[in-house]
């Protein structure tokens, strides 16, 4: 028998379900972005729901999928396709918790390339960290090495790695 709260309460829970599901991934990839002041409250935050994404995720996917079947049977053709639009978005969030997306942010630098000196367009102001081996010096913008964080290079024949 068909009852309205009921059915309330069946999208109520598939609605909270899909929100945890789809925040507890998209929080922490807001939260952490490149160029971006992060205080260490939301640094905390974010690392700490990105920990516990992959089983919150995964068990807020399975509360939604059987919701979403619970609902099915009885939602008219808009519903369908907001309860199939969430279950892609919840999908999506589980597997994408479970990936480092963050090695597609800050990825190496394998073939870094150099200007002289005279030519550089860094600002007086501009902060750098710098490597010199024997006749060979090497500057590297701190504001490049903030987005990718390593950098593959040889200094004077030697293979380096340069990290910030």
């Amino acid at each position: 028998m068909y009852s309205p709260s009921r059915s309330t309460g069946a999208w109520l829970i598939f609605l909270v379900s899909a929100l945890a599901a789809i925040g507890w991934f998209f929080i922490p990839a807001f939260i952490i972005r490149p160029f971006r002041h992060q205080t260490p409250a939301a640094l905390a935050l974010a690392l700490a729901l990105r920990q516990r994404a992959p089983w919150v995720t995964l068990c807020a996917a399975l509360v939604c999928l059987l919701f979403a079947l619970i609902l099915w049977q009885g939602a008219g053709r808009f519903r369908k396709i907001v309860l199939a639009s969430a279950m892609v978005l919840v999908a999506l969030s589980a597997v994408m918790s479970r990936l480092n997306y963050f090695e597609w942010m800050f990825h190496p630098v394998d073939s870094p390339q150099f200007e002289a000196e005279a030519d550089s367009k860094l600002g007086s102001a501009e902060m750098i960290i710098a490597v010199r081996y024997g006749n060979d010096a090497r500057a590297y913008p701190i504001r490049e090495m903030a987005y990718h964080h390593i950098l593959n290079d040889v200094v004077e024949g030697v293979p380096v790695a340069v990290t910030y």
